[in-house]
């Protein structure tokens, strides 16, 4: 169950954009945060014992309890920025309050980092805290003025191409300077 739960989650965090696009008219809003309540429930478990998993946890399912109360279709439009707002504070802490969130994976395949990869994993952590409050203003910006094609076209699929660019520029980064401090 754990096993379907990581993978379910963020299967349905990329297809959100798509499923409100085609959906927010003949699914009521009530549906929508039963549905995204009940996979945050399966993800809790596993989040609750990760750095600043419980407010994460705790910050989605209100949200699902303000869609399903409220019933209004307009604040389904508002999951992607506080998704992305969540891991812009999860990040943003990480850098005051014990390892980096970058370090912390790093340290998963190389316990013993040396120093100027603990700096490194630092910068890298600064550029998603970035990236992420980037995309907190895009997809608001979108959500409050664009129509639901931009914001499903950004938050479906430009967010993700950014990401991916994010990532891969980041890896072609890091396997240079490995190759520099080998």
């Amino acid at each position: 169950m754990r096993a379907l739960s990581h993978i379910v989650l963020p299967l349905a965090g990329v297809a959100y954009p798509f499923v409100v696009y085609f959906g927010m008219h003949r699914v009521a809003t009530p549906v929508f945060a039963l549905v995204l309540g009940a996979l945050w429930l399966m993800r809790a478990p596993g989040l609750l014992r990760q750095p600043g998993g419980r407010w994460m946890v705790g910050a989605a399912l209100a949200y699902c309890l303000l869609l399903a109360f409220s019933g209004e279709s307009a604040l389904l439009r508002w999951y992607p920025s506080l998704i992305s707002a969540l891991l812009l504070v999860t990040f943003g802490l990480s850098l005051v309050y014990g390892q980096p969130f970058i370090e912390r994976i790093a340290r998963l395949r190389e316990p013993n980092l040396p120093a100027h990869a603990v700096r490194y994993t630092r910068t890298v952590t600064w550029v998603w805290v970035g990236f992420f409050a980037f995309n907190v203003l895009v997809s608001g910006a979108l959500t409050l003025w664009a129509s639901l094609h931009w914001w499903t076209l950004y938050n479906g699929m430009l967010a993700y191409l950014l990401m991916g660019a994010l990532l891969g520029g980041e890896w072609l980064l890091r396997k240079r300077m490995r190759q520099a401090y080998a």
